[in-house]
């Protein structure tokens, strides 16, 4: 959703790359990135052609799966500015190329005539923003010491695809520094290499509609993290303060003609320590838990909101110091 431009440049390169390889063979030479023939025979749309379908199909589904990933960007930017990060990056990178591939010959002495193809260039360079502006969330822990986070299966797919090919280093490269150039504030190069208005609007008739999608109507409407991890998590949070809250008012309704404040946190524990291997549905009496830390600041900022302290400190215990599912608790009940 909300993505038009990833959802066609994972649907048709990859459609392509397919046909080509399985029913087309002999059409391939014209998809070749063969840099030869660009300098001496000024096949210049051997650029475009040579530097937008993959024939290796583990390239095309290395690529396409970091596009999926990398579709936060539309979302954030917009189908224009995040088409004109690609132009930029697609033309930035063909200009890298060749110049990576004359200083590899002019240092190293290796003629290199041809590249891999595909849209590679642009897709590492889109690793610059990820790794500068989506935030990293630890999901576990390998052995202890080395940390699993939200980025690291982008991160083990980009090495997957820069080691798939002997040259494919420079276009990784050549991606990186396109990609560095144009997020630059000082180079500006983002103001020079864009998509014009009226073209934006005359895909946004013609294509968008193809290739745009639904929106989600069966799942809750929650903001929108920037990893599909942290939007994972604050629909699993959104769940919990529900089922907490439904519990809160289930219990009241039960204990109403007891009068006095409910204690939330004998009542039910913590979700997050629901699956506690170590809790019990009933607890012996030495076995029942200390009562969890308030932390003071958090108990004072709800007590500036007008609540007694009473009532913060249960509903701080209640929902493990999250202030957030704490004011709901106290605005609700």
């Amino acid at each position: 959703d909300k993505a038009p431009l990833s959802k066609s440049l994972l649907l048709v390169p990859s459609a392509i790359s397919i046909l080509l390889t399985l029913l087309f063979q002999h059409y391939q030479k014209f998809f070749a990135y063969n840099l030869q023939a660009v300098k001496e025979d000024f096949q210049i749309w051997r650029l475009v052609c040579g530097r937008t379908i993959c024939l290796d199909l583990k390239d095309t589904f290395c690529s396409t799966l970091l596009i999926y990933n990398f579709r936060i960007f539309e979302r954030r930017y917009g189908s224009r500015k995040f088409s004109s990060f690609l132009l930029g990056a697609w033309m930035l990178s063909a200009f890298f190329d060749l110049l990576l591939v004359e200083i590899t010959q002019y240092i190293f002495g290796i003629t290199i005539n041809s590249l891999p193809s595909g849209f590679l260039g642009p897709v590492f360079a889109l690793f610059v923003p990820f790794y500068s502006s989506i935030p990293r969330v630890q999901v576990t822990q390998v052995l202890g010491h080395f940390s699993i986070t939200n980025k690291s299966l982008v991160y083990i797919l980009g090495l997957q695809l820069l080691t798939s090919g002997s040259y494919i280093w420079i276009l990784a490269l050549s991606g990186l520094i396109s990609g560095i150039c144009y997020n630059s504030s000082m180079l500006k190069v983002h103001r020079i290499l864009c998509v014009p208005r009226w073209v934006a609007k005359i895909f946004s008739w013609t294509l968008e509609p193809v290739f745009s999608s639904a929106e989600p109507t069966n799942e809750v409407r929650v903001g929108m993290g920037a990893t599909v991890d942290i939007q994972r998590q604050q629909r699993m949070e959104l769940l919990d303060r529900q089922i907490m809250m439904s519990q809160v008012a289930q219990m009241r309704r039960q204990r109403q003609q007891q009068g006095g404040m409910i204690n939330w946190n004998r009542l039910f524990p913590p979700l997050r320590h629901r699956h506690n291997a170590n809790y019990q549905d009933h607890p012996s009496e030495q076995g029942i838990p200390p009562p969890t830390e308030v932390s003071e600041e958090q108990v004072a900022r709800l007590m500036e909101m007008g609540f007694s302290r009473g009532d913060a400190l249960e509903a701080l215990r209640a929902s493990n110091n999250d202030l957030n599912v704490a004011t709901n608790f106290l605005l609700q009940h």
